[in-house]
């Protein structure tokens, strides 16, 4: 959806998100019974739902409740209902706490509890990174095109190694005589599941989670302003998505085949008529 409330509700929850799509999990927005879940699809066709308590509501704004409630369930087998994770703050005062209470709003927190229970259940199509290093993307990474030997600087090396990466295809663009084969190199750009653009959104939407670790005003800020950036770049990637076929579309066509021509010869030449003689 390209509405602005949508992109500001994905905003919102992108620190959920991001993180369970570079596993490989596919997540949605949808309205609970009083407040915005992320509603995640899982393998075997389960889903967990991410909310805040639904009742009493959340008077905090999306995306930042005060604890998260993660539950699993499954369309089909109504039997199946588990609570993987509850750090909302208990509301029965003779009740007793979860562990996780003391939590509440991180989202660090609540996506290791997924992780850990998804891994148990082989339901995690990729899982967490063993460096500790978070995922870039869930999706098969492609060969970055070979960089380009430019005779001054080809011998230095670049501190700028991926602006020389798209420097590289750009010189490729700029050598190229077909249409079909820019075509190919905008694919590289525009492509929505692994092309630069859905890349550099993944980048931004990660700079802006590690803004908000800071857990400072600024950095909330910043991380605000990095989600509009992500946007803004997946924005462009749905208006430019025919791009690639429009510019595959100018290579002239091949030249129509010549109609065969069937040689003829000239017909006989018949002997002059000869005069017929009375009897």
């Amino acid at each position: 959806m390209n509405t602005a409330w949508w992109q500001a509700l994905w905003r919102r929850h992108a620190h959920i998100t991001t993180p369970l799509r570079q596993h490989g999990l596919k997540c949605d927005i949808e309205f609970g019974l009083s407040s915005y879940n992320v509603h995640v699809s899982l393998p075997d066709h389960s889903y967990l739902i991410i909310g805040p308590p639904q009742e009493p509501s959340s008077n905090r704004p999306p995306g930042e409740p005060e604890g998260w409630i993660v539950t699993r369930q499954h369309p089909d087998d109504h039997a199946l209902f588990e609570v993987i994770y509850d750090s909302a703050p208990s509301t029965d005062p003779g009740s007793p706490e979860r562990p996780e209470a003391r939590h509440g709003g991180s989202a660090t927190h609540l996506i290791e509890a997924i992780d850990q229970r998804l891994t148990q259940l082989g339901l995690l199509p990729v899982p967490p990174s063993s460096t500790g290093i978070p995922l870039v993307s869930a999706a098969p990474q492609s060969r970055a095109p070979e960089p380009a030997d430019l005779s001054a600087n080809a011998d230095r090396t670049s501190v700028y190694v991926y602006g020389d990466a798209l420097l590289a295809l750009t010189d490729r663009l700029n050598g190229t005589e077909s249409h079909v084969d820019a075509a190919a190199l905008l694919h590289q750009i525009l492509e929505p599941t692994d092309g630069l653009l859905e890349r550099l959104g993944e980048f931004f939407e990660a700079a802006g989670e590690k803004a908000k670790e800071a857990e400072q005003d600024d950095g909330f800020d910043l991380s605000y302003d990095l989600a509009d950036a992500a946007a803004e770049i997946r924005n462009l990637g749905e208006v430019l998505h025919v791009a690639e076929d429009r510019m595959r579309a100018l290579n002239p066509p091949p030249p129509a085949p010549r109609p065969s021509v069937t040689s003829r010869l000239p017909p006989p030449v018949l002997p002059p008529a000869q005069p017929r003689h009375p009897r």
